[in-house]
């Protein structure tokens, strides 16, 4: 059984995720849009990449949805009267209407399932809908991965991580065409880009984005300390080699 999404702290998440936009943009970028479609933002966050893709769309529909109730009530603010917000874990999304395009920045990793995923997805979309998405791949932060499980072995955290299952699916690009395959799309094309970044407050951006699903496990009094703990042993200033996997796909 996946476990259910979390819910995010909102506002620090709004005011840290610089990064997202870059990564949203490399998206939009390629995503060639008339203005009028009707878009499904999956996995909306706080909405600084939901009034992006607005901007985009001024005769369109946008449906922003998301797993986190409290990222829901923050991307409403950047909403229009047809615009739409739907509080939905991806792999239940039932939407009434269909959607031309899926658009997804920074998202898909946190879902394990991603054959469930993709199928679900395939179901949102019209025929010839185009999926434009982008998330961690193969190889994304493996030394902030390596770093938070050396830490997450010590005392006075270990106890806490005892089952901890690993938070994220990180795949390859010849994996994930596949699996676009079998869930009802083709063309499907993805690749890897590396992409480092230096996050403006380390010690916020990972307490709230990369290890977020560790410091839940802590008990508040340690979870300031295992940030910190990482932070010591990573580069100064902190850099994070993300590897970026893209996705473009079109529905049958």
């Amino acid at each position: 059984m996946a476990a259910p999404p979390r819910d995010w702290d909102a506002a620090t998440y709004q005011r840290v995720s610089v990064p997202h936009e870059d990564w949203a943009r490399s998206i939009l970028d390629r995503l060639e849009l008339a203005g009028d479609e009707r878009v499904l933002d999956a996995g909306c966050g706080s909405g600084r990449v939901t009034s992006m893709l607005i901007e985009r769309l001024p005769e369109g529909t946008v449906v922003a949805v998301d797993g986190s109730p409290a990222m829901i009530d923050q991307v409403r603010s950047v909403l229009r009267p047809q615009d739409e917000a739907v509080v939905s874990d991806l792999l239940e999304l039932e939407l009434s209407e269909s959607v031309d395009v899926v658009f997804s920045s920074a998202v898909f990793h946190w879902v394990l399932d991603h054959d469930a995923l993709f199928r679900r997805l395939a179901a949102a979309l019209t025929p010839g809908g185009r999926l434009a998405a982008q998330n961690g791949g193969a190889g994304n932060i493996d030394r902030l991965r390596r770093n938070s499980d050396e830490v997450a072995s010590r005392d006075p955290y270990a106890d806490h991580f005892e089952g901890f299952g690993r938070p994220w699916n990180y795949a390859a690009p010849e994996e994930t065409e596949e699996r676009l395959r079998r869930a009802g799309f083709e063309r499907a094309r993805c690749w890897l880009q590396p992409w480092d970044v230096v996050p403006p407050e380390p010690a916020e951006f990972l307490r709230t984005v990369c290890l977020g699903p560790h410091v839940d496990r802590l008990p508040e009094e340690l979870r300031e300390r295992y940030v910190d703990d990482v932070l010591a042993i990573e580069e100064e200033p902190l850099v994070l080699h993300y590897v970026r996997l893209n996705i473009d796909a079109t529905a049958a």
